[in-house]
């Protein structure tokens, strides 16, 4: 009952919770299928791409949430857009690709937000502000989380075969391959924009891509791999805001901390290649 008092008794705590589970459902999955893409630290790239659009969205309308939102939409969609032409039509792969937009947008984003806001603002945007999180907030995240369930229904199957046989993709012809590729890529900026509303761009990646990446210790089977990783997220969810309750902790990164810590239990132990497991 000690643990659920927080819960219980304070409704910032019952938000911050529902926000971090809504984000567990929906934005894990995505984090498992990056890992086998081997496409992990795109999420990284992407979650610094979104900072300018929210940036600009700050400095129209300041704190608000709609305008910092589709600002992040927007930046993070037209990165994605712009390392995809500019891997498919250059030399360059698609991770250095990547690494060059995203080390841009982080300074351009900083940048405009210093131009206006305090340094306060500044670690609101980055670091997120979860235990402010408000009902429209908890709408927004809901929202993305229920649009990425039913897409990822949708496009499920031709995205299993693409991660491990693209060749057969392209052969079946039912599915284009960029087709497939581009949705995925808007089903995960769309998620770091609800990740940022909650945790901030630096942190949002870490709950997409901890538990996924812990979750290939437990299980070689991909819908396991799937469900492991989403139980992770909310257990490290709830371990951190119970952390950051009885230790005064900032919220956001006690959450990807718990994260972090499950990923070094899960590679010292986890039954599928862990370091132990293995002597």
């Amino acid at each position: 009952m000690t643990l659920l008092q927080p819960f219980i008794e304070f409704g910032f705590m019952r938000r911050a919770l529902v926000a971090c589970v809504a984000l567990a459902i929906s934005a894990t999955p995505l984090g498992v299928f990056l890992s086998l893409r081997r496409m992990s630290l795109v999420g990284d790239a992407l979650s610094h791409a979104v900072l300018p659009g929210a940036a600009i969205g700050y400095l129209v309308s300041g704190l608000s949430l709609v305008a910092m939102g589709i600002g992040g939409l927007i930046a993070g969609l037209a990165v994605a857009l712009l390392s995809g032409a500019v891997s498919r039509y250059t030399h360059l792969k698609e991770d250095a690709s990547f690494s060059g937009f995203y080390l841009g947008s982080l300074a351009l984003g900083v940048t405009l937000v210093s131009l206006r806001g305090s340094s306060v603002d500044l670690l609101h945007v980055l670091f997120g502000s979860l235990l402010a999180v408000d009902n429209a907030a908890i709408l927004l995240v809901g929202g993305i989380a229920a649009t990425t369930l039913l897409l990822l229904a949708v496009i499920f199957r031709p995205l299993v075969i693409d991660a491990f046989d693209p060749d057969f993709l392209r052969a079946q012809g039912k599915w284009s391959a960029p087709l497939v590729h581009g949705l995925f890529l808007m089903l995960v900026v769309l998620n770091l924009v609800a990740g940022f509303q909650v945790l901030g761009t630096l942190m949002s990646v870490g709950l997409m891509m901890l538990p996924a990446t812990s979750a290939r210790f437990w299980s070689r089977h991909l819908a396991y791999m799937l469900g492991i990783a989403m139980l992770l997220a909310i257990i490290s969810a709830f371990i951190g805001l119970i952390l950051s309750w009885h230790f005064s902790l900032p919220a956001g990164p006690a959450v990807v901390l718990s994260a972090a810590v499950l990923f070094l239990l899960s590679v010292l132990t986890g039954p599928c290649g862990g370091l132990l497991r293995r002597r």
